[in-house]
């Protein structure tokens, strides 16, 4: 499985983004998807997660309310809506699926990542 990232860019904080991971092949409608992020010296961290259906999502409680995880099965995408950034959001945000059809913190597959930079 491939997945490939994108939506990333500079932007002020108060912005918004969309962010788009994309994946090959005909089992995507079978994973749990999720989005985490790495900022420069920190460990990456889970910040949105759907699983297979996009019935259950998780986020994680620095960005409830302003991130929104869905996904398209039908275009093999998930997306992540990203709202009233802030400059602690800069970070490379990388997708990420997982066979089991939920998020874990070692999921099977990940894309290459996008950047993500807010200023002040």
């Amino acid at each position: 499985v491939q997945l490939q990232a994108s939506g990333g860019g500079l932007v002020q904080a108060g912005d918004s983004l969309r962010l788009s991971c994309t994946a090959s092949g005909r089992a995507f409608r079978s994973y749990g998807m999720g989005w985490f992020r790495q900022a420069p010296g920190k460990e990456r961290e889970l910040v949105a997660a759907t699983n297979w259906s996009g019935g259950n999502t998780f986020y994680a409680d620095s960005v409830k309310g302003r991130f929104t995880i869905s996904r398209d099965n039908a275009k093999n995408t998930v997306y992540l809506q990203v709202n009233s950034l802030k400059p602690e959001d800069t970070a490379v945000y990388y997708c990420a699926a997982d066979r089991s059809g939920y998020i874990s913190t070692y999921p099977d597959y990940w894309g290459q990542g996008t950047q993500v930079t807010v200023s002040s």
